[in-house]
């Protein structure tokens, strides 16, 4: 048997008791507001994620199995909780435009909303924001752990540690308990799904949710897992030998969480913003007869899909998000429904993919566009983009994309008013 010592984890940097224990305080005025931001973006990308038909059929094959009275804002038809949670997760990341945290290289929120969602009738406002944060600052920190090998997809993984906590604080349990049993049988998923671009992915932050109401529900009912798992997992499954890292109790790293301005892998964001900035400087795009994109490693090794034929490959995909900025000056959901587009698939095929060797070593996002005419060569340079560390996005901003997402729901200024403004005492209701 392996010890967590063994597995490389001398500092015990692969548990959370401490993060538990502190993140239990009440929030921060700052914390509080910032959760509030992030289940608002959240609620609005589920609620764009249930337009799609896939999606809507996924909640009639789950209702047989999770039946109930829970519909999800925009949800065709009813499930129970646990249902909702796998429904509501699979729908929120499905047009690629929900929140994440560089450093956890992931998004944490993401099996934890859906599932608190789920009792967002009968749970005061107060407690599930309670309970969402703590998930976070679980579910961040496992990401600085669980850093996966190349071929796989961090979705599916690291996220159920937070969903443990957050289920088990929310519904009574002890959410160290939730962590270990949950670390004992975290899973690993690849990537392999998007370079075929099929949805099959989806899924898996579905399974995270699942996988922390179980973790939950067990600690609850008194079933218990030894201290360790995380570590002899990242040992066994992702061959670390070196001690894991993480960033210590005491930081709020929800106040990092990013919200998104464009739909698609964030990697790709970078190449976007530097395509519409380039595409203010040439008449028309017609003109353009070649461009080369020189961007970091990682962009390269989870982004470079070329001419995507479904919009789950095109949402991972530099190239794409190249020409979408400069054919449509954005990367909207709407970009992905026009992958036939002539002058986008034109420009696409245009697109010379390069590492910056520099950003790589240097650990900086960002990227470089050289577009070239008949007549000149432009360059474009981004080293942020709106939702980096140094870029927030303003509650405005935020509030603006959330009604772009749901404003199709009758009720979405009521959802934005109760969730930015509602007492904490009060379900939330949705």
């Amino acid at each position: 048997m392996t010890s967590a010592t063994e597995a490389g984890d001398p500092a015990g940097q692969c548990e959370f008791d401490d993060v538990i224990a502190w993140a239990r305080a009440p929030l921060p005025p700052a914390v509080e507001r910032k959760a509030r931001l992030l289940l608002l973006d959240s609620i609005g990308c589920i609620a764009s994620g249930l337009r799609h038909p896939e999606v809507q059929r996924l909640g009639e094959s789950l209702a047989p199995w999770f039946p109930g009275p829970i519909r999800l804002p925009g949800a065709a038809i009813p499930l129970g909780p646990a249902g909702a949670a796998a429904l509501g997760a699979a729908a929120m990341c499905w047009d690629e435009a929900n929140e994440g945290l560089a450093q956890a290289h992931g998004r944490p929120a993401l099996p934890i909303v859906p599932a608190l969602l789920a009792l967002a009738d009968s749970q005061p406002f107060g407690g599930l924001l309670q309970a969402f944060a703590l998930g976070y600052e679980v579910g961040a920190r496992a990401g600085e752990v669980w850093r996966i090998r190349p071929g796989m997809h961090v979705d599916g993984s690291w996220h159920a540690l937070g969903a443990a906590a957050a289920c088990a604080l929310a519904t009574g349990a002890d959410p160290a308990r939730a962590v270990r049993i949950a670390a004992c049988q975290i899973p690993f998923s690849l990537y392999r799904p998007l370079a075929h671009g099929m949805t099959g992915r989806n899924a898996y932050p579905a399974h995270a949710a699942l996988l922390g109401i179980l973790a939950a529900a067990a600690a609850k009912a008194g079933s218990e897992a030894p201290a360790g798992g995380l570590a002899e997992a990242r040992h066994l499954a992702l061959l670390h030998q070196t001690p894991a890292q993480r960033s210590a109790a005491g930081t709020w790293l929800i106040a990092d969480g990013y919200v998104k301005p464009f739909a698609g892998v964030r990697h790709a964001h970078y190449a976007a913003a530097a395509a519409i900035a380039a595409r203010a400087r040439v008449e028309s795009t017609d003109a353009v007869v070649a461009l080369r994109l020189e961007t970091y490693g990682e962009a390269l090794r989870y982004a470079a899909n070329r001419a995507p034929r479904t919009p789950i490959a095109a949402q991972f995909s530099l190239s794409f998000a190249v020409a979408a900025g400069l054919r449509f000056g954005d990367l909207a959901p709407d970009a992905y429904r026009a992958l036939g587009d002539p002058g986008l698939v034109r420009l696409e095929g245009l697109v010379e993919l390069a590492e910056d060797p520099a950003m790589t070593a240097a650990g900086r996002r960002g990227a470089r566009l050289i577009m070239r005419t008949a007549l000149d060569t432009v360059t474009t340079e981004v080293d942020s983009v709106p939702g980096d560390p140094a870029r927030p996005m303003r509650e405005d901003e935020v509030a603006a994309k959330f009604l772009r997402l749901a404003g199709h729901l009758p009720d979405a200024a009521a959802t934005l008013d109760r969730v930015m403004r509602g007492a904490a005492s009060e379900p939330l209701r949705l």
